[in-house]
Protein backbone atom coordinates (compact mmCIF):
# COMPACT_ATOMS: atom_id res chain seq x y z
CA UNK A 1 0.00 0.00 0.00
CA UNK A 2 1.31 3.68 -0.96
CA UNK A 3 1.84 5.37 1.52
CA UNK A 4 -0.18 8.88 1.22
CA UNK A 5 1.24 12.04 2.56
CA UNK A 6 -0.52 15.40 2.71
CA UNK A 7 -0.93 19.02 1.99
CA UNK A 8 -0.31 22.72 4.01
CA UNK A 9 -2.80 24.98 3.87
CA UNK A 10 -2.12 28.59 5.48
CA UNK A 11 -4.83 30.30 7.85
CA UNK A 12 -5.17 33.30 6.58
CA UNK A 13 -8.25 32.48 4.60
CA UNK A 14 -6.90 32.29 1.07
CA UNK A 15 -7.80 29.01 -0.80
CA UNK A 16 -5.00 26.68 -1.11
CA UNK A 17 -4.11 25.96 -4.59
CA UNK A 18 -2.10 22.94 -5.39
CA UNK A 19 0.32 23.59 -8.59
CA UNK A 20 3.02 21.55 -7.41
CA UNK A 21 3.67 17.96 -9.01
CA UNK A 22 5.08 14.18 -8.16
CA UNK A 23 5.29 10.87 -9.43
CA UNK A 24 2.39 8.87 -7.52
CA UNK A 25 2.16 9.18 -4.06
CA UNK A 26 5.32 8.32 -2.87
CA UNK A 27 7.00 11.37 0.13
CA UNK A 28 8.69 14.33 -1.12
CA UNK A 29 10.55 16.97 0.81
CA UNK A 30 8.72 20.33 0.41
CA UNK A 31 9.27 23.70 1.36
CA UNK A 32 5.98 25.14 3.29
CA UNK A 33 4.52 28.19 0.90
CA UNK A 34 4.66 31.99 2.62
CA UNK A 35 1.24 33.10 3.90
CA UNK A 36 -0.64 35.81 1.25
CA UNK A 37 -0.71 38.22 2.94
CA UNK A 38 -2.94 40.11 0.37
CA UNK A 39 -6.46 38.59 1.72
CA UNK A 40 -9.62 40.33 2.53
CA UNK A 41 -11.43 37.52 3.92
CA UNK A 42 -12.20 37.77 7.06
CA UNK A 43 -13.44 34.47 9.44
CA UNK A 44 -15.16 33.79 11.94
CA UNK A 45 -13.13 30.82 14.23
CA UNK A 46 -15.46 29.42 16.75
CA UNK A 47 -13.51 30.67 19.42
CA UNK A 48 -12.11 34.36 19.88
CA UNK A 49 -8.45 32.52 20.68
CA UNK A 50 -6.70 33.28 17.07
CA UNK A 51 -6.30 29.91 15.06
CA UNK A 52 -2.59 28.60 14.56
CA UNK A 53 -2.27 25.30 12.58
CA UNK A 54 0.88 22.92 12.05
CA UNK A 55 3.17 23.57 9.21
CA UNK A 56 1.80 20.90 6.98
CA UNK A 57 -1.90 19.99 7.22
CA UNK A 58 -4.79 17.71 5.09
CA UNK A 59 -6.55 19.77 3.10
CA UNK A 60 -9.38 17.68 3.86
CA UNK A 61 -9.12 17.88 6.74
CA UNK A 62 -6.98 20.12 8.65
CA UNK A 63 -5.13 17.66 10.62
CA UNK A 64 -1.91 17.74 11.50
CA UNK A 65 0.61 15.56 8.68
CA UNK A 66 4.38 14.98 8.00
CA UNK A 67 4.75 16.77 4.87
CA UNK A 68 2.95 18.10 1.45
CA UNK A 69 1.51 16.16 -1.20
CA UNK A 70 -0.82 16.65 -4.02
CA UNK A 71 -2.22 13.37 -4.73
CA UNK A 72 -5.78 13.51 -5.88
CA UNK A 73 -8.56 12.00 -3.58
CA UNK A 74 -11.04 9.44 -4.61
CA UNK A 75 -14.21 9.77 -4.21
CA UNK A 76 -16.99 6.82 -4.01
CA UNK A 77 -20.75 6.80 -4.21
CA UNK A 78 -21.92 4.35 -1.96
CA UNK A 79 -25.02 2.72 -1.77
CA UNK A 80 -26.97 3.49 1.07
CA UNK A 81 -30.22 1.18 0.70
CA UNK A 82 -31.17 -0.86 3.63
CA UNK A 83 -30.22 -3.80 2.19
CA UNK A 84 -26.30 -2.11 1.52
CA UNK A 85 -25.99 -1.61 5.30
CA UNK A 86 -23.98 -1.92 7.32
CA UNK A 87 -21.56 -0.02 4.74
CA UNK A 88 -17.75 -1.17 4.64
CA UNK A 89 -14.65 2.10 5.18
CA UNK A 90 -16.89 4.92 5.79
CA UNK A 91 -15.34 5.42 8.86
CA UNK A 92 -12.03 6.22 6.88
CA UNK A 93 -13.67 8.62 4.59
CA UNK A 94 -12.33 12.31 5.15
CA UNK A 95 -15.66 13.84 3.76
CA UNK A 96 -19.15 12.50 3.81
CA UNK A 97 -21.66 13.61 2.03
CA UNK A 98 -24.90 12.60 1.41
CA UNK A 99 -27.64 13.28 -0.89
CA UNK A 100 -31.09 12.20 -2.57
CA UNK A 101 -30.47 10.16 -5.71
CA UNK A 102 -33.55 8.63 -7.16
CA UNK A 103 -37.17 8.94 -5.31
CA UNK A 104 -36.88 8.94 -2.04
CA UNK A 105 -33.57 7.35 -1.28
CA UNK A 106 -30.02 8.88 -0.55
CA UNK A 107 -26.84 8.19 -1.69
CA UNK A 108 -23.74 8.34 0.27
CA UNK A 109 -20.37 10.42 -1.59
CA UNK A 110 -17.37 8.93 0.56
CA UNK A 111 -13.89 11.28 0.00
CA UNK A 112 -10.66 9.31 0.53
CA UNK A 113 -7.30 10.75 1.27
CA UNK A 114 -5.75 11.39 4.36
CA UNK A 115 -6.19 7.87 6.52
CA UNK A 116 -4.39 4.65 5.51
CA UNK A 117 -6.97 1.86 4.99
CA UNK A 118 -6.16 -1.59 2.67
CA UNK A 119 -10.28 -2.93 3.51
CA UNK A 120 -13.20 -2.73 1.26
CA UNK A 121 -15.44 0.27 0.42
CA UNK A 122 -19.10 0.05 -0.30
CA UNK A 123 -21.38 -1.43 -1.78
CA UNK A 124 -20.56 1.11 -4.87
CA UNK A 125 -23.33 2.26 -6.43
CA UNK A 126 -23.84 4.82 -9.71
CA UNK A 127 -23.24 8.36 -10.43
CA UNK A 128 -25.06 11.51 -11.20
CA UNK A 129 -24.32 15.02 -12.49
CA UNK A 130 -24.51 16.53 -9.11
CA UNK A 131 -22.02 13.90 -7.21
CA UNK A 132 -19.79 14.74 -10.10
CA UNK A 133 -19.72 18.80 -9.56
CA UNK A 134 -18.74 17.49 -5.88
CA UNK A 135 -15.53 16.03 -6.99
CA UNK A 136 -14.90 18.77 -9.21
CA UNK A 137 -14.26 20.89 -6.09
CA UNK A 138 -11.70 19.07 -5.00
CA UNK A 139 -10.12 17.46 -8.35
CA UNK A 140 -11.16 14.41 -6.73
CA UNK A 141 -10.92 10.78 -9.47
CA UNK A 142 -15.23 9.70 -9.55
CA UNK A 143 -15.64 5.93 -8.41
CA UNK A 144 -19.03 4.44 -9.67
CA UNK A 145 -20.69 1.81 -10.92
CA UNK A 146 -22.71 2.83 -13.90
CA UNK A 147 -24.59 6.34 -13.93
CA UNK A 148 -27.57 8.39 -14.84
CA UNK A 149 -27.53 9.59 -18.99
CA UNK A 150 -27.17 13.25 -18.16
CA UNK A 151 -24.12 11.68 -15.66
CA UNK A 152 -22.33 9.37 -18.39
CA UNK A 153 -22.64 12.32 -21.08
CA UNK A 154 -21.04 14.81 -18.79
CA UNK A 155 -17.97 12.64 -18.42
CA UNK A 156 -18.09 11.96 -22.14
CA UNK A 157 -18.28 15.60 -22.82
CA UNK A 158 -15.59 16.83 -20.70
CA UNK A 159 -13.69 14.31 -20.62
CA UNK A 160 -13.57 13.99 -16.70
CA UNK A 161 -11.16 11.08 -15.99
CA UNK A 162 -13.31 8.17 -13.25
CA UNK A 163 -13.33 4.53 -12.37
CA UNK A 164 -16.47 3.16 -13.09
CA UNK A 165 -17.01 -0.40 -12.64
CA UNK A 166 -18.99 -1.19 -16.05
CA UNK A 167 -17.43 0.46 -18.28
CA UNK A 168 -13.67 1.27 -17.95
CA UNK A 169 -12.66 -0.50 -14.51
CA UNK A 170 -14.27 -3.65 -14.15
CA UNK A 171 -10.97 -5.67 -13.02
CA UNK A 172 -10.75 -2.99 -9.62
CA UNK A 173 -14.05 -4.10 -8.35
CA UNK A 174 -15.25 -7.18 -6.32
CA UNK A 175 -18.71 -8.57 -5.99
CA UNK A 176 -19.39 -10.09 -2.29
CA UNK A 177 -21.06 -13.58 -2.23
CA UNK A 178 -22.73 -13.02 1.00
CA UNK A 179 -24.72 -10.16 -0.43
CA UNK A 180 -27.13 -10.15 -3.14
CA UNK A 181 -26.63 -7.26 -6.04
CA UNK A 182 -26.58 -4.88 -6.53
CA UNK A 183 -25.75 -3.69 -2.68
CA UNK A 184 -22.48 -6.31 -3.21
CA UNK A 185 -19.99 -4.23 -5.18
CA UNK A 186 -16.34 -3.37 -3.04
CA UNK A 187 -13.03 -1.51 -4.12
CA UNK A 188 -10.53 -0.11 -2.30
CA UNK A 189 -7.82 1.70 -1.76
CA UNK A 190 -5.05 -0.60 -3.12
CA UNK A 191 -7.24 -1.57 -6.12
CA UNK A 192 -7.95 2.21 -7.01
CA UNK A 193 -4.68 3.52 -7.08
CA UNK A 194 -3.52 0.52 -9.22
CA UNK A 195 -6.54 1.40 -11.69
CA UNK A 196 -5.19 5.12 -12.07
CA UNK A 197 -2.11 3.60 -13.07
CA UNK A 198 -3.50 1.13 -15.34
CA UNK A 199 -6.14 3.77 -16.90
CA UNK A 200 -3.30 6.31 -16.65
CA UNK A 201 -5.37 8.65 -15.00
CA UNK A 202 -3.35 11.63 -13.57
CA UNK A 203 -2.46 10.86 -9.61
CA UNK A 204 -1.13 14.62 -8.95
CA UNK A 205 -3.84 17.34 -8.35
CA UNK A 206 -4.14 20.08 -9.93
CA UNK A 207 -6.71 22.49 -8.03
CA UNK A 208 -7.11 20.25 -4.73
CA UNK A 209 -9.01 22.94 -2.84
CA UNK A 210 -9.37 23.11 1.57
CA UNK A 211 -12.40 24.13 3.38
CA UNK A 212 -10.75 27.92 3.43
CA UNK A 213 -9.51 27.51 7.51
CA UNK A 214 -9.34 25.31 9.96
CA UNK A 215 -8.76 25.86 13.91
CA UNK A 216 -6.84 24.60 16.45
CA UNK A 217 -8.17 22.25 18.83
CA UNK A 218 -9.88 24.63 21.98
CA UNK A 219 -12.20 24.11 24.92
CA UNK A 220 -15.15 26.00 24.96
CA UNK A 221 -18.19 26.57 27.43
CA UNK A 222 -22.13 26.93 26.39
CA UNK A 223 -24.49 27.78 28.47
CA UNK A 224 -26.67 25.53 26.42
CA UNK A 225 -25.56 22.33 25.42
CA UNK A 226 -26.68 20.88 22.22
CA UNK A 227 -27.46 16.76 22.68
CA UNK A 228 -29.26 15.44 19.01
CA UNK A 229 -30.34 16.64 15.57
CA UNK A 230 -32.62 14.91 13.29
CA UNK A 231 -32.25 14.80 9.87
CA UNK A 232 -35.20 13.78 7.44
CA UNK A 233 -34.94 13.84 3.72
CA UNK A 234 -38.44 12.86 1.84
CA UNK A 235 -39.55 9.78 3.93
CA UNK A 236 -40.76 10.14 7.76
CA UNK A 237 -39.44 6.35 8.06
CA UNK A 238 -35.55 7.68 7.41
CA UNK A 239 -34.31 9.96 9.90
CA UNK A 240 -30.98 10.46 10.44
CA UNK A 241 -29.72 11.35 13.73
CA UNK A 242 -26.13 12.87 15.03
CA UNK A 243 -25.51 12.99 18.99
CA UNK A 244 -23.03 14.91 20.68
CA UNK A 245 -20.91 13.03 22.31
CA UNK A 246 -18.81 15.24 24.77
CA UNK A 247 -15.92 13.45 25.80
CA UNK A 248 -14.92 12.36 22.04
CA UNK A 249 -16.12 15.96 20.46
CA UNK A 250 -17.45 14.10 18.13
CA UNK A 251 -21.39 13.74 16.95
CA UNK A 252 -22.21 10.28 16.60
CA UNK A 253 -24.02 9.27 13.55
CA UNK A 254 -27.49 7.26 13.93
CA UNK A 255 -30.21 5.84 11.24
CA UNK A 256 -33.64 5.40 12.63
CA UNK A 257 -32.28 5.50 16.24
CA UNK A 258 -29.40 2.39 15.39
CA UNK A 259 -26.18 3.69 15.38
CA UNK A 260 -25.27 3.51 11.75
CA UNK A 261 -22.10 1.11 12.06
CA UNK A 262 -19.10 0.43 9.29
CA UNK A 263 -19.14 -3.44 8.91
CA UNK A 264 -15.13 -2.87 8.66
CA UNK A 265 -14.44 -2.08 12.08
CA UNK A 266 -18.15 -2.21 14.40
CA UNK A 267 -17.28 1.64 14.77
CA UNK A 268 -20.22 4.09 14.49
CA UNK A 269 -19.84 6.88 12.31
CA UNK A 270 -18.66 10.26 13.65
CA UNK A 271 -18.04 13.34 12.09
CA UNK A 272 -16.04 16.59 14.17
CA UNK A 273 -18.20 18.77 11.76
CA UNK A 274 -21.74 18.33 10.95
CA UNK A 275 -23.06 20.44 7.99
CA UNK A 276 -26.39 20.24 6.93
CA UNK A 277 -27.53 22.73 3.94
CA UNK A 278 -31.10 23.06 1.71
CA UNK A 279 -31.34 23.18 -1.42
CA UNK A 280 -33.45 23.43 -4.92
CA UNK A 281 -34.31 20.03 -5.94
CA UNK A 282 -36.06 19.46 -9.41
CA UNK A 283 -37.40 16.24 -10.49
CA UNK A 284 -36.33 15.65 -14.36
CA UNK A 285 -38.21 12.26 -15.68
CA UNK A 286 -40.37 9.63 -14.54
CA UNK A 287 -37.40 7.62 -13.24
CA UNK A 288 -37.66 9.99 -10.16
CA UNK A 289 -33.67 11.55 -11.67
CA UNK A 290 -33.40 15.05 -9.91
CA UNK A 291 -31.14 18.38 -10.68
CA UNK A 292 -30.18 19.47 -7.54
CA UNK A 293 -28.35 22.98 -7.05
CA UNK A 294 -25.36 23.37 -5.53
CA UNK A 295 -24.29 26.53 -6.75
CA UNK A 296 -25.59 30.00 -5.57
CA UNK A 297 -26.66 30.29 -2.05
CA UNK A 298 -29.26 28.84 0.31
CA UNK A 299 -29.66 28.50 4.05
CA UNK A 300 -28.15 25.95 6.39
CA UNK A 301 -26.69 24.95 9.85
CA UNK A 302 -23.29 24.06 10.77
CA UNK A 303 -22.64 21.76 13.88
CA UNK A 304 -19.49 22.02 15.45
CA UNK A 305 -18.52 20.93 19.40
CA UNK A 306 -22.08 21.31 21.15
CA UNK A 307 -23.18 24.45 19.40
CA UNK A 308 -25.13 24.94 16.45
CA UNK A 309 -24.63 28.18 13.94
CA UNK A 310 -27.49 29.38 10.99
CA UNK A 311 -25.23 29.92 7.79
CA UNK A 312 -25.68 30.60 4.22
CA UNK A 313 -24.15 28.74 2.34
CA UNK A 314 -22.34 29.42 -1.07
CA UNK A 315 -20.43 28.49 -3.95
CA UNK A 316 -19.65 30.74 -7.04
CA UNK A 317 -19.72 27.59 -9.80
CA UNK A 318 -18.04 24.17 -10.20
CA UNK A 319 -14.83 24.32 -9.22
CA UNK A 320 -15.62 26.59 -5.99
CA UNK A 321 -15.58 25.00 -2.76
CA UNK A 322 -18.69 25.33 -0.19
CA UNK A 323 -18.07 28.77 2.40
CA UNK A 324 -20.73 29.17 5.23
CA UNK A 325 -21.02 33.05 6.36
CA UNK A 326 -22.61 34.09 9.38
CA UNK A 327 -22.87 37.86 9.26
CA UNK A 328 -20.84 38.27 6.02
CA UNK A 329 -17.71 36.54 8.28
CA UNK A 330 -16.97 33.00 6.91
CA UNK A 331 -17.33 30.36 9.91
CA UNK A 332 -14.15 28.01 10.20
CA UNK A 333 -13.97 24.32 10.35
CA UNK A 334 -12.17 22.06 13.50
CA UNK A 335 -9.65 19.79 12.09
CA UNK A 336 -10.99 16.36 11.37
CA UNK A 337 -13.88 14.62 9.46
CA UNK A 338 -16.94 16.31 8.21
CA UNK A 339 -20.11 15.59 7.01
CA UNK A 340 -22.67 17.63 4.74
CA UNK A 341 -26.42 16.46 4.26
CA UNK A 342 -28.14 18.54 1.66
CA UNK A 343 -31.91 18.90 1.75
CA UNK A 344 -34.80 19.94 -0.60
CA UNK A 345 -35.71 23.30 0.35
CA UNK A 346 -39.38 22.28 -0.05
CA UNK A 347 -41.75 22.89 1.78
CA UNK A 348 -38.99 24.43 4.07
CA UNK A 349 -35.57 23.96 4.60
CA UNK A 350 -36.09 24.52 8.66
CA UNK A 351 -38.70 21.43 8.05
CA UNK A 352 -36.44 18.84 7.54
CA UNK A 353 -34.32 18.96 10.98
CA UNK A 354 -34.85 18.91 14.70
CA UNK A 355 -32.49 20.25 16.90
CA UNK A 356 -32.33 19.30 20.58
CA UNK A 357 -31.05 21.09 23.51
CA UNK A 358 -30.05 24.26 21.62
CA UNK A 359 -30.94 27.71 21.17
CA UNK A 360 -30.50 27.97 17.34
CA UNK A 361 -27.90 31.24 16.54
Amino acid sequence: MVKRVAVSFIVCGVLAVITASCSGYKDKPAVSPAPDKTSTHEFRSPSTVKPQLPEYVWPLTGIKAAAVSTNRPFMVMVNNAPQARPQSGLSYADVLYEILAEGEITRLVAVYQSKHWDGPIGPVRSIRPYYIDLGKMIDAVPVHAGGSPDAYAELSEQKLEHMDEITNAGPFFWRDANRKAPHNLYTNLEHLEAGTRKLGIRESSRNLRAQPVFVTEMVEAHENRLTRINVTFLLDSYVVSYQYDPESRLYKRFINGAPHLDLSNNEQLSATNVVVIGAEHITLDAEGRRNIGLIGSGKGYLFQRDKVQSVRWERADKQDIFHYYQENREIAYYPGTTHVLVVPNNPTFEGHIQIIGHKKN
